[in-house]
């Protein structure tokens, strides 16, 4: 077998110097040209080419380079955002108003839905807004008579105390024909829990 040759230290020094040279001419010298290219699109690769290229960074230093291409990054999602029409996709859909919930609430009670569950909100809402009808339409209104007749406890004890003085206020004021409507309902409502 032949002998091969130990390497010096003179010689492992000159290919280092060899590779550093190198890597240097293929990566940008300063740290402001560094920033400017777009294929340091990450921190991460713009440190690890800093460090290949042989060049230490002050802190203050990679904090720019970082903030400037945060900031490339930003544009360039921006841009790519409104090429692919992310106006329309921005919009979120409208949630269903509390009316809406609580109506359908109450037509999942009246028809014994297997899912239906007892929601406070729901609830409270229709015992705010059961003598309007704009938002419980009369439609709705002969299943929320329904529903209230299982009411108990003090849902039961404020809806009647409510009632009752919503109906002595139309009484010291005076029947409107817009009233009518509001205190025919009080009276079903009263008639039925008391």
């Amino acid at each position: 077998m032949a002998k091969q040759k130990r390497k010096g230290p003179k010689e492992t020094e000159k290919k280092s110097k060899k590779l550093k040279k190198s890597s240097a001419e293929e990566i940008p010298a300063t740290p402001e040209s560094l920033a400017d290219t777009e294929e340091a699109s990450s921190k991460g690769e713009a440190a690890s080419r800093v460090q290949d290229a042989g060049l230490e960074l002050s802190p203050e230093e990679r904090r720019v380079i970082e903030r400037k291409l945060k900031k490339e990054r930003k544009k360039e999602e921006k841009k790519r955002l409104r090429e692919a029409g992310a106006a329309a996709a921005e919009t979120p859909a409208a949630k269903p108003s509390g009316a809406t919930l609580a109506l359908d609430y109450l037509r999942g009670w009246a028809h014994k839905k297997e899912n239906w569950k007892f929601q406070k909100t729901r609830q409270t809402w229709l015992l705010l807004h059961m003598y309007d009808s704009t938002q419980v339409p009369d439609e709705h209104f002969s299943t929320l008579l329904a529903y209230l007749e299982g009411l108990k406890g003090q849902a039961r004890e404020l809806t009647v105390q409510k009632a009752e003085a919503l109906m002595q206020e139309l009484d010291e004021a005076g029947v409107e024909a817009a009233m009518q409507g509001k205190a025919q309902r009080l009276r079903q409502v009263l008639q039925l829990l008391s």
